[in-house]
């Protein structure tokens, strides 16, 4: 039984986006761990924790939303 733990920014992915983290991670494992059979999807476990930004730094300044969001438009 695959156990997959995300770890990110609060805010930073939208609910879309965390369905789709845990959609496309199952099928993966499905198709690798579980060689194509579609039953062993019920066995996949994905979970996503969002921590507050105050508790992160990138490059030794504070993350925040906005801070990565500046650097992906570069």
């Amino acid at each position: 039984m695959p156990i997959v733990s995300i770890r990110t920014i609060k805010g930073i992915l939208t609910k879309e986006k965390k369905a789709e983290l845990h959609k496309r991670i199952a099928d993966l494992l499905v198709e690798i761990e579980g060689e194509g059979n579609e039953e062993f999807r019920q066995l996949v476990i994905v979970t996503v924790d969002e921590d507050e930004p105050e508790n992160f730094s990138m490059g030794g300044l504070p993350a925040s939303k906005e801070f990565i969001d500046a650097i992906l438009k570069r």
